[in-house]
């Protein structure tokens, strides 16, 4: 506004109005050069405005603007202003002029516009402005956008979810079938409750959905949403609490409220474990906003009103901090263990995240599963898709057996480093340390298998042994943890055997073989000096209430722990080295090839082990572009691979059209065609049949309860 009114003023000529002195009216009045006038009293005196007869000239005079423009004033005006003071002689005298001279008079009363001008410019401008500004910074300071005030900070944020736009069902969720089944019921019983009702059952209040990360438990949770067709109201643990004490609280209550109007429904909190934690065990006290949130929580799911209608879904993978009162019968009446699939999940899984990929005839998500054990579905469904960029960044149009197998290597240990500089001396060493673990793999067989080993850095890793077990475990024997151990120190064993010194790239072992040791001791009971006494329980000591740092066990318990430790540790490097001085020549065999091939699968590693030498499908580099030690080489790899495969391209196109100028008979050889490819599609198909007919033979047991048996979701619902 200043600038404008700056511009406005500097562009005005002042041609038509002239400031004059008292003296100077009063005279030019008397002169008779003005025509008429008004006088008008404003702040204590008179302002005198008028016209003159004939324009008058004007002083030569320059001013500047506020944007810097020059403003002279122009030789011609025919308009005046003047400031005469209140006194009688004064107007007096000019009232004598006037009539002297026959000037027309115009007398104005005092104005009071200009006073409320000034007002409101002065005050009320001001403050509107101030709220406008005030209000609107607290529009934007409230969560959830300028609709939110100061107020609406107890109010949850959670609106109902759209049945319609959840397409997530119970068939999406594969490698959960028994987890499933435990929530059709929740979902039956938010279709028809009568039926439970009629003999006198009570559905779970809560549902608790408890295991390792990754696992699927928030899926499971959208799919009882999608199949339920209920209002499903989201939120995650770490949303009700504030920094402002009570917002947690009132965040809860408001939940349920909203939830009980539109029951039947479902309130999900994922990662309960950040509201939920045991009481007591804070820093805050009995006043901590957390405590305060969880007390409100725990009336709101059995209190003295109770929450008919609304069943409560809750995810987390720290079920042991959660506190006792949230789990008891009546709150969270069942709860379900999500754990990591099984070699049968893990193929379920890979069949529903494969659907909208394309695959070779030889890859098999059997293999695939099998290769894969510990695997969640999050790993799953990440590695299908690490080997779907693995193949596009190969050009290729279908995935293939060797993308996988580069998938399983980039997410196990990252992507490789093949243009690392090593040295000959290190690279040996790390030949003969990974050598090390495979034979001992191979020897100590029972349990693991050595599937892969190698000597490209991927990661932090400068060579790494992958050893898998033959099926899945859920109990390990003492025998088969002290095989791990041993197979652990077997690159250190090595070292010492081969080179007579030690590096520090068997750190890891040691951290591995250590935790598996110290575990035995003080958790699984598995030596005869400290007997079957639980000490620990994942690596911290046990207390009171589980939350205690300090052990609750003697110094020289402690001191038999690490002696036992060190013993156990000892024992499985001596095993390693008996292994290793009894089968150098196998040894030798195996890290030679590692350094001519770099990688060594399976099959290649039992050929050198059981008949000295490598297979007859000898290594080659199908990718040169993988192998290429910098961006440039890379690139030009591949576009030497492009042009090659175009140029391949057009001679096969000029080939087909040479060829069906000079036949008559190409209709023929078209429909010969469409019967080979429909004759190797059948025995695919058959295939399929078979292995689905075998699947059903499986299991010949009649059952009366089909949908406890059956694995598919449609027979169940």
């Amino acid at each position: 506004m200043v600038l404008a009114a700056s511009w406005f003023a500097g562009g005005q000529s002042n041609d038509q109005s002239k400031t004059l002195s008292q003296d100077q009216f009063i005279t030019q009045l008397k002169k008779g050069k003005v025509k008429s006038f008004k006088i008008e009293p404003i702040g204590g005196a008179y302002q005198v405005t008028g016209d003159y007869k004939k324009a008058q000239k004007s002083d030569s005079t320059q001013s500047v603007s506020l944007l810097g423009r020059n403003n002279s004033s122009s030789s011609k005006v025919t308009q005046f202003t003047s400031t005469v003071l209140p006194n009688n002689d004064t107007l007096k005298q000019i009232n004598s002029a006037a009539m002297a001279k026959n000037v027309k008079t115009t007398a104005a009363a005092k104005s009071q516009s200009s006073q409320w001008v000034y007002l409101i410019i002065s005050f009320v401008v001001p403050l509107v402005l101030i709220f406008f500004v005030f209000f609107a910074l607290m529009g934007r300071g409230g969560q959830g956008g300028g609709a939110n005030r100061v107020m609406s900070f107890g109010k949850s944020k959670v609106k109902p979810q759209d049945p319609k736009k959840n397409k997530v069902r119970f068939s999406d969720v594969a490698g959960a079938e028994e987890e499933k089944q435990e929530l059709v019921e929740v979902v039956d019983f938010l279709k028809d409750p009568r039926k439970y009702v009629s003999l006198g059952a009570r559905i779970p209040s809560g549902v608790l959905l408890e295991g390792p990360p990754g696992t699927g438990k928030t899926l499971l949770a959208k799919a009882v949403a999608g199949e339920a067709k209920v209002p499903f109201y989201s939120i995650s643990g770490s949303d009700f609490v504030e920094m402002f004490v009570g917002v947690g609280a009132s965040r809860v209550r408001d939940l349920f409220e909203n939830a009980k109007k539109d029951a039947p429904s479902i309130i999900f909190i994922d990662e309960i474990d950040a509201v939920g934690r045991q009481r007591g065990a804070g820093t805050g006290g009995g006043n901590d906003e957390r405590e305060q949130t969880l007390n409100q929580l725990l009336i709101e799911m059995d209190g003295f009103t109770g929450n008919e209608g609304v069943i409560v879904m809750a995810a987390t993978n720290r079920s042991d901090v959660l506190d006792p009162a949230l789990l008891r019968p009546g709150r969270f009446d069942r709860k379900i263990l999500v754990g990591r699939p099984d070699v049968k999940g893990r193929e379920a899984i890979l069949k529903v995240h494969s659907k909208n990929k394309t695959f070779t005839d030889d890859v098999d998500l059997k293999v695939i599963a099998q290769q894969t054990p510990g695997f969640v579905g999050a790993d799953l469904e990440n590695l299908l898709n690490e080997a779907a960029l693995v193949a596009a960044r190969r050009h290729k149009t279908k995935i293939d057996s060797s993308d996988i197998d580069e998938a399983e290597d980039r997410v196990i240990a990252g992507p490789a480093k093949r243009n690392r500089v090593i040295s000959d001396k290190e690279r040996h060493m790390v030949a003969y340390h990974e050598a090390g673990h495979a034979l001992i793999g191979l020897v100590l067989n029972d349990s693991r298998v050595v599937r892969k080993v190698t000597i490209v850095p991927r990661g932090r890793a400068g060579g790494y042994a992958i050893m898998l077990p033959k099926d899945d475990q859920n109990l390990l024997t003492k025998k088969e943890l002290t095989e791990q151990i041993a197979g652990l120190l077997g690159g250190r064993t090595a070292e010492e055997i081969i080179f007579g010194s030690q590096s520090s790239g068997a750190s890891n072992d040691f951290e591995q073989a250590t935790n598996i040791a110290r575990t035995m001791v003080t958790e699984y009971g598995m030596t005869d000096r400290l007997g079957t006494v639980q000490l620990e329980k994942d690596g911290q000591p046990v207390g009171a209430g589980g939350y205690r740092a300090e052990p609750t066990y003697s110094q020289d318990t402690a001191k038999a722990i690490d002696q036992e430790v060190k013993r156990i540790i000892d024992e499985g490097h001596e095993q390693a080295r008996e292994i290793i001085e009894s089968h150098r020549d196998q040894h030798k065999l195996i890290a030679e090839a590692l350094l001519k091939y770099e990688t060594l699968d399976e099959k290649e590693i039992l050929s050198l082990y059981d008949h000295g030498k490598m297979p007859e499908n000898d290594k080659n580099t199908e990718f040169p572009s993988e192998s290429a030690a910098t961006y440039e080489q890379a690139k030009r790899a591949v576009e030497a691979k492009d042009a090659e495969k175009q140029k391949n391209e057009t001679t096969k196109s000029d080939d087909d059209n040479d060829d069906s100028n000079s036949s008559n008979g190409s209709g023929s050889a078209d429909s010969s065609s469409d019967s080979d490819a429909s004759s190797e599609k059948a025995p695919k198909d058959s295939n399929n049949s078979q292995s689905e007919e075998k699947k059903s033979d499986d299991d010949p047991d009649k059952i009366e309860f089909p949908s406890e048996k059956d694995d598919s979701d449609d027979n169940n619902k």
